[in-house]
């Protein structure tokens, strides 16, 4: 970049800060070029000098008259003897730089004897030598400014450290450190470069003040940039991280809904990694950890109510005050075993009331159960679901053996194969059953410890003893074949699949037996009886009835039927 000259003779047209290196070289060189053309001319033109003029003195400092619009004040020290005494007077003359300016206005100025080489040789040594040494701003000049160094030097405006115009202005009359960049003897041209020194300062200004920082140290800071996983905090001179983690103990989404670019801060320092350069940051460690009394405040078996924050795949986060979130597990959702997604379950800002299951501080957990709030439904259940009762649901899943039925919320009815139908043996319940196919079972058992409930669905299909019963009454005399006979009752089978049972009755006492019972019996009463019995003849032995005994086919009477049991009692007829 080539400067071009400005209105005003004194004011360089300045470079925009951060150009490029090819850029600020091909910038130097043309400056210095026509620096040197016009430096001959103005070799012999003295120099410069910032004087001043003793105005007044005051306890806060001795007032100068720098020539300018406004004044100047000198601090006291070094112008007092040992008694306290005023070393100078007003109308004084006194060599001044100015080295800013007081929210006042007026201009801070000081007396400090700046050391500069009186001639070449000192100049070269410095040069050689890479010193910094000191001058004195004393006007601006076309592409940069002049700088008396002991002798007259020129200093690009690239090169001054100021970003603009009035910057650069401001340098007129102060002091300032620089290096030699360039020297002439011969032609007696001395180049000179501020920015490189102050760059310097602040990088040894910066390791200084990173070499000072300690763990555990609590300082001020200024936000300097925001991301989406922290802030970046000005700590006088280093940036520090401070994560978004580490910014309040409650959850946040984004650094920027606590804090701003421009905000200071008051951070502990965390962390120091110093082959690395780097400094952990932390908001939240300077107020009370919420968590050191969540164990007090948060019994097991407790109920509490809390928001929910967020839902993941493995259970939804609820915030029970802030800094303290729960986590309630999917299995502690529901009762029911059929798997459902967190967010079918609870929403996001929801309120909802909890059971404490688990407490651990010291890792930052707590379990929590949404179900137990909300009862046990097995507590009902044994009286809900007595054996015999008829029920209905769908089916929630299939095994190998057999099928579970929702009969509930946290209620399920398990029919084992063997009880699902009387038609046929089942390889398989998906030979006849299908998930979320409606069925209609009966209750055969009810486990409250195990929570298993045996359901059975032949029990509700009509059996040919069923139709049985429904095409006879009580008083019917049937035929039916003895297939298991006992002393006392004998099975009977009434038809395919069909059975009763009969009582029978008590057999006669025959004569024989009686005879041989009695001790007192005679042989000629036994002969007599026997006589009798034979002259009555074959039809009239014939007419008594024989005796019951399996596989015969007899007469029968229902005397009574019970439908739910299928069970037929019968009288023996003949």
């Amino acid at each position: 970049m080539v400067f071009h000259p400005m209105s005003s003779p004194n004011t360089p047209d300045m470079p925009v800060q951060g150009e490029t290196a090819a850029q600020d070289t091909a910038s130097f060189a043309d400056i210095l070029s026509e620096y040197e053309r016009s430096h001959k001319a103005d070799a012999n033109a003295p120099t410069q000098a910032l004087q001043g003029t003793v105005v007044a003195l005051r306890d806060d400092g001795v007032v100068v008259d720098v020539g300018r619009k406004m004044e100047g004040v000198l601090p006291p020290e070094g112008l007092k003897d040992a008694d306290g005494n005023w070393t100078v007077k007003a109308g004084d003359t006194v060599l001044v730089a100015v080295t800013g300016r007081a929210p006042e206005g007026y201009y801070r100025l000081s007396t400090i004897t700046v050391k500069r080489p009186k001639d070449f040789s000192s100049l070269e040594k410095a040069f050689n030598e890479g010193a910094v040494i000191a001058g004195v701003v004393t006007e601006v000049v076309k592409g940069g400014l002049r700088v008396d160094v002991g002798l007259p030097a020129f200093m690009p405006a690239s090169r001054s450290g100021a970003r603009d115009a009035a910057e650069i202005e401001k340098l007129v009359g102060q002091d300032i450190r620089c290096k030699i960049i360039k020297l002439d003897v011969s032609d007696e041209d001395v180049v000179v470069d501020r920015r490189a020194v102050l760059e310097a300062e602040e990088a040894a200004a910066r390791q200084k003040a990173f070499d000072d920082l300690e763990e555990g140290a609590v300082v001020r800071g200024t936000v300097r940039s925001l991301t989406d996983f922290g802030a970046f905090v000005d700590i006088g001179g280093v940036d520090g991280l401070l994560h978004v983690g580490d910014i309040a103990w409650t959850r946040i989404a984004k650094p920027s809904d606590v804090v701003s670019v421009g905000d200071q801060v008051e951070v502990k320092i965390l962390k120091i990694q110093r082959d690395k350069r780097r400094v952990a940051l932390g908001m939240k460690q300077l107020l009370p950890d919420p968590w050191s009394l969540a164990a007090d405040k948060y019994q097991v078996g407790s109920r509490v109510h809390g928001k929910v924050t967020r839902t993941a795949d493995f259970g939804a986060f609820v915030e029970l005050e802030p800094g303290i979130e729960g986590l309630i597990h999917l299995s502690e959702m529901s009762w029911s075993k059929k798997q459902r997604k967190p967010s079918d379950v609870v929403k996001r800002n929801e309120m909802v009331e909890v059971v404490v299951l688990s407490v651990n501080a010291a890792d930052h957990r707590i379990g929590l159960g949404l179900k137990q709030a909300l009862g046990d439904p097995w507590d009902e259940a044994v009286k809900k679901y007595a054996s015999g009762t008829i029920v209905e649901g769908p089916i929630s899943s299939l095994t190998k053996f057999g099928a579970f039925v929702e009969l509930e919320e946290g209620i399920e009815g398990m029919i084992h194969i063997a009880d699902i139908t009387n038609e046929k043996r089942l390889d398989s319940p998906k030979d006849v059953l299908k998930e979320n196919q409606q069925v209609r079972a009966v209750v055969l058992e009810v486990d409250r410890e195990r929570r298993r409930i045996r359901l059975s669905m032949k029990q509700l299909e009509p059996t040919t003893a069923d139709e049985y019963i429904a095409d006879h009454k009580l008083g019917d005399v049937v035929t039916g074949r003895l297939v298991d006979v006992s002393r006392e009752t004998a099975k009977v089978e009434l038809g395919e699949g069909v059975f009763g049972f009969c009582r029978l009755p008590k057999p006669a006492k025959t004569a024989a037996s009686d005879a041989g019972a009695s001790s007192a019996a005679d042989i000629s009463s036994l002969s007599a009886m026997l006589s009798a019995k034979w002259k009555q003849g074959k039809s009239q032995a014939s007419a008594s009835p024989e005796a019951p005994r399996a596989g015969q086919i007899r007469s029968f009477r229902i005397a009574s039927v019970e439908t739910g049991q299928k069970k037929i009692e019968l009288e023996l007829v003949s």
